[in-house]
């Protein structure tokens, strides 16, 4: 079914390993370089919107944090407001 592609694909490996290394090495790295700059976006993209839909709202309330009392240094967790 696909035996042309797999002849086409063994000439061009035959004609690839045929050649002198440093064009090897150039044409590997012309075709790798920017497949692999894309990939990287790619996934950043994707990262950056999976990130987004399970992340925290920015706009809602803020979360309790450590607050110090000046010159005490006792790190008592207090919620928003509470003194």
């Amino acid at each position: 079914m696909l035996t042309w592609l797999r002849d086409w694909w063994d000439g061009v490996e035959l004609w690839l390993t045929q050649l002198w290394f440093p064009f090897q090495f150039a044409l590997v790295l012309m075709v790798l370089l920017p497949v692999c700059l894309g990939l990287a976006w790619l996934i950043d993209r994707v990262v950056d919107f999976v990130s987004g839909l399970f992340g925290r709202d920015r706009l809602a309330e803020p979360q309790a944090d450590y607050d110090r009392e000046p010159g005490t240094g006792d790190g008592v967790r207090r919620e928003p407001g509470e003194s």
